[in-house]
């Protein structure tokens, strides 16, 4: 009986089996499926046998991955509403079924609804369903040998202007120099060894040139791009008769060395930026930001190219698949004052160093100087491999932009120590320190080491110690402080803070205080004390502001930002003091005084070496402000001034500066 009953059952479940046809919704589900995971190959398993006998597996495969990556889809959803049960005809042998199709696309976005033709086969002695697969699947409008293309109108790069919207970076013309090489028959060997001159190339690179796939007799062969401003080059260039020139298009740097470090420059992309950038609508054509301002607002700069992906028609006409209309960069207008950038890079020419400027009411920054320099229009022309070589090879490093980088700041890093002690008590404005001689240690647990000073003077308070930047002073002072105490209120002043000012600056940082020797030599801006620049300008806005700080800013109509950090009192009395130090008869910077237009300031000289009792290299640092009218506060540093002036030499260019503006 039992066994009876189990023969019944799998009766039963055969027919059930057998009864099972496969339908046709169920095919074309998991068809889309794999189209949606773009596993092309394994589509092709789906398509009838009339489609494989018209494309190969490979062909397929290919096509769908070529035009999918040509057209950069992304996002791509194929959706398919299986219809209600329906019974088919036991004859039918196809049946239709819509579906529907987006994406987004190099182009924009792409949508589409079509029709996939699902036929009966039979194989391998099995019935099933296949899609009837042709072109127009990919897309309605690809018909069998059509072709698909993509055009692009590149936006146009925005521009750069200072605060008189003066241009600093804008799209004008070059010419583009090059040789018709049927015009050199005879002269080939002459002709190339005065292009190799004239144009800075070496004969191997000018032959490569001429030599290429495309190259016919009659036709133009560029060679390099001149600057218009180089009339003479392009006298002798034209001289030669195969030589032709045309203009094209060109980014323009109209103040050249003096704002190179600030503006940057563009240039081609190469294959390594491309790969960081591709996802952002970057192409192997485009030109890129490669320094400066250039770089960091590339993106804002550059625009989005306009695209059209069309479908090209064996007869010549075409339809248009998607279009995205081209938008041109944004024009960048900064706070800078490109003539004070003159005025203060032409001081620094033959020197390495660094000058900035800001409004300290306002926080715009004015300037931002680095030296030695480049011309940024010679950079995006390209430089000779000598050229470059020269400038990789400089002593000075003519490359390497300054304003942004954190040094030593030295003695005039003593006016936040003071703030410090005035803000907890640890010095009064009567209090004095009893210090003798030229040179001071703690204790015996110094060892050899001291702190020294220039100028000997006893019962020291804070206008001397400031005017004579007596390091033992603020040496003592840091200590009283403690390096809890000392460390939270730089934190205040913005050290160890990440700073979000456009242009990218280092961290200003403190080092590690844990020494007492660390914490003494931090009080007079030596130690481990690293600041920029641009930070050593905003931690002066508060002697202007009674007591706030103010937050540098550099693009125009940038909210202004501020924080107190000190006492309107303390303000008064530091800024006090550094007018002193100008305006005394034995204050450092008393050669920077000016009968009519008193200045406030402080000097500092930063030592750079390994360990006391060596010689080092010394920077010279000076900061001024017009105590009446404090609206351009500029700050300068000067590389190695040991034995050369110190600090005396930012000095006397600072005050040249503020002569021409007063």
């Amino acid at each position: 009986m039992k066994k009876i009953i189990g023969f019944l059952i799998m009766l039963v479940l055969v027919a059930a089996g057998c009864s099972k046809e496969p339908k046709p919704e169920d095919r074309l589900e998991s068809y889309i499926k794999l189209w949606n995971e773009q596993k092309f190959d394994k589509m092709y398993e789906y398509l009838t046998e009339g489609s494989k006998g018209v494309i190969s597996k490979e062909d397929f495969t290919n096509r769908y991955q070529k035009i999918y990556e040509d057209l950069q889809i992304t996002d791509l959803k194929i959706t398919f509403k299986k219809p209600e049960e329906e019974e088919l005809a036991k004859d039918q042998d196809s049946v239709t079924y819509d579906f529907s199709a987006s994406m987004n696309s190099i182009a924009g976005e792409i949508q589409f609804t079509h029709k996939a033709k699902m036929k009966k086969e039979e194989r391998d002695k099995d019935n099933n369903w296949y899609v009837d697969w042709n072109t127009t699947y990919i897309f309605p409008e690809l018909k069998d040998g059509d072709k698909i293309g993509i055009s692009n109108v590149k936006p146009k790069r925005g521009e750069i202007f200072d605060r008189a919207d003066n241009p600093l970076a804008y799209n004008g013309q070059v010419f583009e120099v090059g040789v018709v090489p049927g015009k050199m028959e005879g002269q080939e060997g002459s002709v190339i060894q005065q292009l190799s001159s004239l144009l800075k190339m070496s004969p191997e690179q000018i032959n490569k040139a001429l030599t290429a796939s495309w190259v016919k007799p009659d036709l133009f062969v560029p060679l390099k791009k001149v600057s218009m401003d180089d009339q003479e080059r392009i006298a002798q260039l034209i001289a030669l008769e195969p030589v032709q020139t045309k203009k094209v298009e060109a980014r323009i740097y109209p103040f050249k060395e003096s704002a190179a470090h600030l503006i940057g420059y563009v240039g081609s992309i190469t294959a390594e930026e491309l790969e960081k950038v591709k996802d952002k609508g970057y192409t192997s054509t485009d030109v890129i930001g490669k320094r400066g301002l250039e770089e960091v607002f590339d993106e804002q700069l550059k625009g989005k190219s306009g695209v059209t992906i069309t479908i090209k028609k064996p007869d010549g006409s075409s339809e248009i698949l998607a279009e995205k209309a081209v938008e041109d960069g944004q024009n960048l207008k900064l706070t800078i004052d490109i003539e004070l950038q003159m005025k203060i890079y032409n001081e620094l020419v033959g020197e390495a160093g660094t000058g900035a400027a800001i409004d300290p009411v306002s926080g715009e920054t004015l300037a931002l100087v680095s030296s030695p320099s480049f011309d940024p229009n010679q950079a995006t022309l390209g430089f000779s491999s000598d050229e470059w070589k020269q400038l990789q090879e400089h002593p000075q490093k003519p490359m390497t932009a300054r304003f942004n980088k954190a040094y030593a700041p030295g003695s005039v890093f003593k006016p936040l120590t003071a703030s410090i002690g005035l803000s907890n008590n640890t010095i009064t404005t009567e209090q004095t320190l009893n210090i003798s001689g030229l040179k001071w240690q703690k204790g015996a647990s110094w060892g050899d080491y001291f702190v020294t000073r220039v100028h000997e003077a006893n019962s020291v308070n804070l206008e001397k110690a400031m005017v004579f930047s007596d390091n033992i002073y603020f040496a003592q002072t840091a200590l009283g402080i403690g390096k809890d105490p000392f460390t939270a209120a730089l934190k205040e002043f913005g050290f160890e803070e990440e700073s979000d000012y456009p242009f990218p600056l280092e961290k200003s940082t403190i080092g590690n205080l844990d020494k007492e020797i660390s914490l003494a030599d931090s009080g007079y801006g030596q130690g481990q004390i690293q600041m920029s620049i641009v930070h050593l300008l905003q931690t002066y806005t508060p002697f202007v502001n009674g007591g706030n700080m103010v937050k540098p800013s550099l693009i125009q109509n940038t909210e202004k930002s501020e924080k107190s950090v000190v006492s309107p009192e303390i303000a008064t009395t530091v800024s006090s003091t550094l007018r002193k130090v100008v305006g005394d008869s034995d204050g450092t910077a008393h050669s920077a005084n000016i009968a009519d237009y008193p200045l406030s300031g402080k000097t500092g000289t930063a030592e750079i070496k390994e360990k006391q009792g060596e010689k080092g290299i010394e920077n010279g640092w000076f900061i001024a402000y017009n105590t009446n009218t404090p609206n351009v506060m500029i700050a300068m540093m000067v590389e190695n001034v040991l034995g050369r002036g110190g600090s005396q030499i930012p000095v006397k260019k600072v005050k040249n500066v503020y002569m021409q503006i007063k």
